[in-house]
């Protein structure tokens, strides 16, 4: 009874996470000219193109859609590397106190987002960053990096240290080390850190709404959000069709990397 009861519950949540996608993709089908204000639960034509054009040049998610992949990617690969050198220095480097770096740079992730907004608003204002790309990268980054180096710890620690010791002897420098032997080691980690990082900064809404106003300049989740406002002249299908879009991307970097996802929150959990 206890297994068959599992099955029940794990089909159960498989199916409530199915229905809201199954709505999702058969109203985005529907033509916006036809759309009854009521969710249809059979398709009621096929119009998905035009749908995905409407959206992608209504609300400008095409420019915002480009901005967000060059965010999640630059910023999660620079905060997966800062968090990794920064994990080294406090597991392997002889660094004074490593448990008060370790919480000064975790800490990072126990605060609430909110905090932040307006102090970060003025000094962005004040240093002309706001409503730039290169504003929006600044934080996405740091935003990025304690989860990161919590990851990056955590497997670090796992490590034996006599593969450092041997390296020291045999006259290797501390740089060496890390990108001759640790980086090497972290792969699986390092990927599993970067897809969290990456979809982390795709999702985001917050902040790209508060840094920033321009459609070339804001996140595709900002630009979600400026379809929605359109919601009179564009219609329901035509805003589910920007979903489907906007859910892509994660969607086929989770698909594609499943198996080093696993194998890298496996080894942070150790």
């Amino acid at each position: 009874m206890g297994r068959a009861a599992r099955h029940v519950f794990v089909a159960g949540c498989v199916l409530l996470w199915l229905i809201p996608l199954y709505l999702l993709v058969v109203n985005a089908l529907t033509p916006a000219a036809q759309y009854t204000g009521k969710p249809d639960w059979t398709v009621q034509g096929f119009d998905l193109v035009k749908n995905l054009e409407t959206a992608w040049n209504v609300a400008g998610i095409g420019d915002s859609f480009q901005s967000s992949l060059l965010y999640a990617v630059v910023c999660g690969l620079a905060a997966v590397l800062i968090a990794a050198m920064a994990a080294f220095a406090v597991v392997v480097l002889p660094v004074p106190r490593p448990a008060f770096w370790f919480w000064l740079i975790y800490s990072g992730t126990l605060f609430p987002l909110q905090m932040f907004l307006a102090p970060l608003f003025g000094l962005y204002a004040d240093a002309d960053l706001y409503d730039t790309r290169i504003g929006l990268m600044l934080v996405y980054a740091a935003w990025a990096v304690p989860f990161a180096f919590f990851l990056m710890r955590n497997q670090m620690t796992t490590m034996p240290p006599e593969l450092t010791e041997a390296a020291l002897i045999d006259g290797a420098s501390f740089r060496r080390i890390f990108w001759r032997i640790h980086v090497p080691l972290m792969k699986a980690g390092l990927g599993a850190a970067f897809i969290f990082q990456f979809t982390a900064v795709w999702n985001d809404l917050l902040l790209g709404i508060t840094l920033s106003r321009s459609p070339d300049v804001q996140p595709v989740m900002a630009a979600l959000t400026t379809l929605n406002n359109a919601y009179s002249s564009t219609g329901p299908p035509v805003i589910l069709a920007g979903a489907l879009i906007v859910s892509t991307p994660t969607l086929l970097l989770f698909l594609v990397f499943r198996g080093l996802f696993l194998r890298g929150v496996t080894a942070s959990a150790r």
